[in-house]
């Protein structure tokens, strides 16, 4: 038996030499040491050993099954070490390294995350809805009338059992007043969707950020200092924050908000960036009707709202001309705001 171990490994130590590629050295390892290798075999004998022979045989047999896997552990290192400097051929290692790039938020989560920081500050918490919505989240409950452009086809995507892609965020205040109860004040962000052409300045799916703050005695005074706070807080301290009549169907009074900024090269000049006013009370009305009790009662609480569009927020902050650049995913384009 150990004249038998002897010669597989002579045998073993001249074939290795032969594995000269890893289908090879697989081969040998299949003959030596496979399920039906030489050595296997040569193990199996084992009960036919004698007990006093035993103890010598089974020490032979491992130095010979480590010799063995020794020759494999070393010829596979061999192998791969030739495939990695044929791989290495060619390469001049006195060329300079290539530097890292650096990573960077995309610009709109930028605008989003300043926002949100801003808003937290003043006791604003986050809060979430779906994206596909009932006419009664999206209009209804937002006092917006059957007749009214939003509504229509051309306007909104709708689903064929009636439901459609939310047009913005509002849905999510309603949502959120159904299940809790004042005071609320929360942020929404998220995207919405219009049937809207793709050009310069618009998309059909956008990102917006909304606002809602109800309690007793909510003033207008409030919505101003909020929003002078939130818009100064993202384009600076200094920013000129000037709030002009709107109408909006959901909010009485409504305000459109401008800031004055100087874009590069031309005079300072006010830019339209959001809308917002106090909560109508039709609203609170239709969200006591759809909780079933008066805790949203106008009589009893006030608030007010507030939206604006990241992407729009986007393109006045850096400079963008083009809406479509923010959706491209261009690295070109992305990269610049890496040091923002």
């Amino acid at each position: 038996m150990i004249a038998q171990l002897d010669a597989i490994h002579q045998d073993a130590q001249a074939a290795i030499e032969d594995a000269c590629d890893e289908a090879a050295l697989e081969e040998f390892r299949i003959r030596f040491l496979g399920k039906k290798g030489a050595l296997t075999q040569a193990a199996s004998g084992m009960r036919d050993v004698s007990k006093e022979d035993k103890p010598a045989v089974g020490q032979k047999l491992n130095e010979v099954r480590q010799a063995l896997t020794g020759f494999v552990e070393a010829r596979s290192a061999q192998l791969l070490a030739l495939k990695d400097a044929e791989a290495a051929k060619g390469i001049d290692v006195t060329l300079p390294g290539r530097r890292p790039q650096q990573a960077a938020l995309h610009p709109l989560t930028q605008v989003m995350h300043r926002g949100i920081s801003a808003l937290r500050q003043m006791g604003f918490t986050l809060a979430a809805g779906p994206e596909v919505e009932t006419e009664f989240h999206c209009f209804d409950a937002l006092n917006t009338p059957e007749d009214h452009p939003a509504r229509n086809e051309k306007d909104t995507f709708y689903f064929a059992d009636g439901h459609l892609l939310r047009t913005h965020t509002s849905s999510v205040q309603v949502r959120t007043m159904e299940t809790t109860k004042p005071p609320v004040r929360i942020i929404a962000p998220g995207s919405a969707y219009r049937r809207d052409e793709i050009d310069s300045t618009h998309l059909s799916v956008f990102s917006q950020m909304e606002g809602l703050y109800v309690a007793e005695d909510v003033s207008l005074g409030d919505l101003k200092g909020t929003l002078e706070r939130l818009f100064r807080a993202i384009f600076g301290p200094k920013t000129p924050v000037r709030f002009r009549p709107h109408f909006f169907p959901f909010t009485e009074p409504s305000f459109e908000i401008d800031i004055k900024l100087q874009p590069k090269g031309q005079d300072p000049r006010w830019i339209e960036i959001a809308g917002c006013g106090m909560v109508d009370p039709n609203v609170f009305r239709q969200i006591c009707e759809s909780r079933g009790d008066d805790v949203y009662d106008p009589d009893k609480v006030t608030g007010f709202a507030f939206g604006l569009g990241l992407e729009r927020l986007a393109m006045i902050m850096w400079g963008i001309p083009d809406i479509r650049l923010l959706i491209e995913n261009d690295q070109r384009f992305l990269r610049q705001f890496a040091s923002a």
